[in-house]
């Protein structure tokens, strides 16, 4: 237990006052059915982890090993909620940084796509960060060349014969106009970095319909501060605002 509370959400632990302690522990024993998890402490119902089609794809998704021993429900829970929620809406599905393609399958399963006439554009290096894309700032902060071992032909394994499933390997923004989608719905952002995801954002925002959602997996993160600064300016210029989730994760819905 204490571990996670030392870890809160953040990449280094941080020391916490005994007071908040004793209120966190005073939650956690009211708690009962609480959930703490991936940063995220909370008392409120969360009983969506029980409704087995989400049970059956978040088991999917781990099955992928993208999330090694942690578990990231919430988060999982979000992007399917999303793309639930847009499935109905003309354009495809993109997701930009997919690694082992643990949220797109578990995506996938909870939308039913294989029933939806939709294509999902899948884009990632398969290999992780690209070290020219990376600047001094983020370099600071200890974000890094690499970093994921290679997964392009456990993808093309898993995705390669679904129906409608698109896979593009390589540097993003180098491989964006590989997408030839004219609209899209649903649009997962997480890359690590700024100036791949910022590229990725403003090549598709004029392809995202009305009512179409962006899902930003690192928004919230300390050590990505500098993509939620690109992020809220992003927004700004479309008078548009980014709903920081406690997930870590941002939320943008096009009007």
């Amino acid at each position: 237990m204490l571990k996670p509370l030392l870890h809160w959400g953040f990449n280094k632990a941080r020391f916490v006052a005994p007071a908040s302690l004793t209120n966190l522990a005073y939650m956690l024993y009211r708690a009962r059915g609480g959930f703490l998890q991936d940063g995220l402490l909370t008392v409120h119902n969360s009983d969506f982890r029980r409704d087995p089609k989400f049970r059956e794809a978040y088991s999917l998704g781990k099955a992928t090993g993208s999330w090694g021993r942690q578990d990231v429900e919430w988060r999982a829970y979000i992007c399917c909620w999303a793309a639930w929620s847009v499935r109905n809406k003309r354009g495809d599905f993109v997701e930009c940084g997919v690694n082992r393609g643990g949220l797109s399958r578990a995506v996938m399963h909870y939308t039913d796509f294989a029933e939806l006439n939709k294509r999902f554009w899948l884009l990632d290096t398969y290999e992780g960060l690209v070290e020219h894309l990376i600047s001094a700032d983020e370099r600071r902060l200890g974000i890094l060349p690499g970093g994921y071992t290679p997964c392009y032909q456990q993808i093309t394994e898993m995705f390669g014969s679904v129906p409608g499933i698109k896979i593009i390997k390589g540097v993003i923004p180098d491989t964006l106009s590989q997408v030839t989608a004219d609209e899209i719905c649903y649009l997962s952002i997480d890359m690590n970095n700024t100036a791949p995801e910022i590229a990725a954002a403003e090549y598709f925002w004029d392809k995202l319909v009305d009512g179409g959602i962006i899902i930003l997996d690192d928004y919230g993160w300390t050590k990505q501060i500098n993509q939620k600064l690109a992020f809220d300016k992003f927004a700004d210029r479309r008078d548009v605002k980014v709903l920081g989730l406690p997930t870590g994760q941002g939320l943008i819905i096009k009007p």
